[in-house]
């Protein structure tokens, strides 16, 4: 499966955020988009979603157009930058919502067997958002969109969730941003720059040197 988004123009209070940005993602691969604050990634992931409506958009999935709000089609699901689940529920029943195995996440995660019975207000923000990743990354969807999910988690925590992205790609296309450059760097197959309101094709570490993005 081949997915595209193009043509998107977007704009807020007449500012020009994104004109004619192009991505392309695709089942098996891992996309992953780098820019400074404010160059329009998070806006990008939203619009995608259909959660945020820009001026102009062409979404297609293997040539044919999305016409409605692609969350809406139970195709997709999305990890945004802030909390997901209620926080008055149990941890154990945010797994029977997704529907995932609770002894599954505890095989990857043994340390957080105890907290099963936990409400997620109850939980650190480290935990939450481990669940939160957890729960999106195994979602029986075709395509995974992933804000910043690597804030405020650990280099074991982050090595865990990227060893489970790598393997849920193998049936998803998963698109992901975090200002954690480097676990964007290892993890993606293919890398778009934020910069001008454009996305631009990393082809090399020496591209985000030259983009004034890394300083070496």
């Amino acid at each position: 499966m081949i997915f595209e988004i193009d043509n998107i123009e977007l704009y807020f209070d007449d500012k020009p955020i994104l004109k004619a940005a192009y991505i392309q993602a695709e089942t098996g691969k891992i996309t992953g988009l780098l820019g400074r604050n404010g160059s329009g990634k998070s806006s990008l992931l939203k619009i995608l979603f259909g959660t945020l409506k820009p001026k102009s958009k062409l979404l297609r999935i293997d040539k044919k157009p999305i016409l409605k709000r692609f969350y809406k089609t139970g195709r997709v699901a999305m990890l945004p930058q802030f909390p997901l689940l209620p926080p008055t529920i149990k941890v154990e029943k945010a797994f029977k919502i997704y529907n995932i195995d609770f002894i599954d996440f505890c095989s990857v995660f043994p340390e957080m067997t105890s907290i099963k019975q936990q409400k997620i207000r109850e939980l650190s923000s480290g935990q939450r958002r481990i669940i939160e990743i957890y729960l999106v990354l195994k979602r029986a969807v075709e395509i995974v969109l992933l804000d910043e999910p690597f804030a405020q988690l650990s280099p074991l925590m982050i090595e865990k969730l990227s060893a489970i992205i790598q393997k849920e790609k193998k049936q998803k296309a998963i698109i992901i941003t975090d200002h954690r450059y480097e676990a964007i760097l290892d993890i993606s197959d293919k890398i778009y720059f934020f910069q001008n309101k454009q996305c631009k094709v990393v082809n090399s570490r020496t591209d985000l040197v030259d983009w004034g993005y890394l300083t070496s």
